[in-house]
């Protein structure tokens, strides 16, 4: 529901207009440094007023450390993180309930709630919930470190002239959707397991719980169905698994291979749009034109970015400590030739 993880497990928390959003972390070791500047350059880059077709709405997004850190270094118990909403308009999201906006949760989620759902800046379906994957994607940073994670936006509209692309979009009072490309590099050979547990189901799992996220492709993706297997295959070169070509984005039997992982993430368009649209008004039944309100984001896949990027590095902590646990357990060498 709304937790990941098996041993690095994380937990959010919140609504979009309610006092605070947050996330607990459980499974961190402990000795851990943490310090609450550790947290600021990732969670600027979520924020929104930063131009660029964002939301005008920026919050301070100041990390509240309330538990899980004693002296700058985790404890090894749970890790509370909190953040304040103090930029409101609950007014906007009035008639939202009478006439839900198309493409958003507010129909489904009142449908599966029975109308208690929080509807004031989508409640608990808000992107505003991602500050807190966030704020764990910079504790898994630390623990899968040397190893890291990024992220960065490659087209926007099918365009690679992303600012005047977003631009238009926002003139017109549209959105406009955006493709992420992540890449996870200095992960060893041998992380993940097989079938349900594969590196790309686990990290699909995650990429998916991420409000707007419409599809994901590892290596070459979808065009791996237009090539031959001379093509695509990845001859070996190295005794440490480097390959000549990445084709397979580094994982092969849902288990890493030592090559870079590479996965891009297709983010539709902002469902909250200005442009007048026509859709049902669930309390005459008849049909009626919606103009939403409020301040929403123009291409949201900008500030998706960073929640990739974390949601990566946080899967693959859970994982790196699950094959460290299971190692421990063995109590054996498993390099590939002894």
């Amino acid at each position: 529901m709304n937790s990941f993880g098996r041993i690095f497990r994380i937990s959010i928390f919140g609504e979009s207009h309610g006092k605070k959003v947050g996330v607990c972390i459980d499974g961190c070791p402990a000795g851990l440094a943490i310090d609450e500047a550790d947290f600021r350059h990732d969670l600027s880059r979520r924020q929104g007023g930063g131009g660029k077709g964002t939301t005008p709405r920026r919050e301070p997004d100041s990390p509240n450390i309330v538990s899980g850190v004693v002296n700058g270094c985790t404890t090894g118990s749970p890790i509370t993180i909190l953040f304040e909403n103090t930029n409101t308009r609950s007014s906007d999201y009035d008639n939202l309930r009478d006439i839900p906006r198309p493409g958003h949760a507010d129909f489904s989620a009142y449908k599966r709630y029975g109308g208690f759902a929080d509807m004031r800046g989508s409640g608990h379906f808000s992107g505003r919930l991602t500050v807190g994957i966030v704020a764990a994607g910079v504790v898994a940073k630390k623990i899968i470190a040397p190893a890291k994670a990024s992220a960065r936006l490659v087209q926007v509209g099918g365009s690679e002239e992303i600012d005047e692309t977003i631009a238009k979009a926002a003139d017109s009072g549209d959105s406009v959707g955006g493709l992420i490309e992540c890449l996870i590099t200095g992960i060893e050979a041998g992380v993940g397991e097989p079938f349900f547990d594969s590196v790309e189901a686990r990290l699909s799992h995650f990429i998916f719980a991420v409000p707007a996220t419409r599809g994901i492709e590892f290596g070459t993706g979808f065009n791996a169905a237009m090539m031959l297997g001379s093509e695509h295959n990845d001859p070996f070169c190295s005794q440490q698994g480097r390959t000549l070509s990445n084709h397979a984005g580094g994982i092969n039997g849902g288990i890493t291979n030592g090559n870079d992982i590479i996965f891009r993430v297709a983010v539709k368009p902002a469902s909250s749009i200005a442009k007048p649209q026509t859709t049902m008004n669930f309390t005459t039944g008849s049909m009626e034109t919606l103009e939403v309100h409020g301040r929403h984001d123009a291409c949201i896949a900008v500030r998706i970015v960073p929640v990739i990027e974390a949601a990566a590095a946080i899967t693959m902590a859970d994982m790196i400590l699950t094959r460290k646990a299971g190692e421990a357990f063995r109590g054996q060498d498993n390099s590939y030739k002894q």
